[in-house]
């Protein structure tokens, strides 16, 4: 035999609540899946959201990295500044790629522009027309292997090489003015972190 618990009896002041209608009961139904969803969903929708823009990010960093020549482009602000490589405006046929190592970091970069954006160029490096010294090929062998740039082909060749001291990098410039009026440039600036 189970023992009955008494029953309170509800309190004489407390008004008695009218017995719940088939709509009220509907919409608080309503309301608590609206609750229900609001809690689970939103959350969730926000984790597959931001799941799927990390997998495409790290997709993009992935390809950027394992470049393995010259990308057309221009090259990030932080680069040109970091490398002190001032590409001009206007300039076009823009492309670049960097290594980086223990030992050195280099950014390599090619762009076409016109007689004062050569002008420009220069005069943000530091130095003027007078330094490039024609038929004067200063970058390496190995850098134009790695960048993929033949300075065999005929043409109206000028180069330099600009030499700062640490932690400033050393810029080797190459100016191919078979155009004049739209010389296109080589540079290879290298930095020891």
């Amino acid at each position: 035999m189970t023992a009955s618990l008494p029953r309170q009896a509800a309190s004489p002041e407390e008004p008695r609540r009218p017995p719940e209608t088939p709509g009220h009961k509907a919409r608080r139904r309503a309301l608590t899946l609206l609750i229900i969803v609001l809690l689970i969903g939103v959350p969730a929708g926000y984790l597959v959201i931001s799941a799927a823009q990390s997998r495409n990010s790290g997709k993009d960093k992935e390809s950027k990295y394992s470049a393995t020549g010259l990308t057309a482009g221009w090259p990030s602000k932080v680069q040109r500044r970091l490398y002190q490589v001032p590409v001009p405006h206007p300039a076009d046929r823009i492309a670049y790629y960097e290594t980086n190592n223990w030992k050195t970091s280099r950014l390599y970069v090619q762009f076409r522009t016109n007689s004062a954006g050569l002008d420009s160029f220069l005069e943000g490096m530091g130095v003027n027309r007078d330094a490039l010294r024609k038929n004067d090929i200063s970058i390496s062998s190995r850098d134009q292997k790695i960048s993929g740039w033949k300075f065999t082909v005929p043409g109206t060749w000028s180069g330099l090489t600009h030499k700062q001291k640490n932690p400033a990098p050393t810029q080797d410039v190459v100016v191919n003015t078979a155009d004049p009026n739209y010389p296109m440039i080589y540079v290879v600036s290298r930095t020891v972190p």
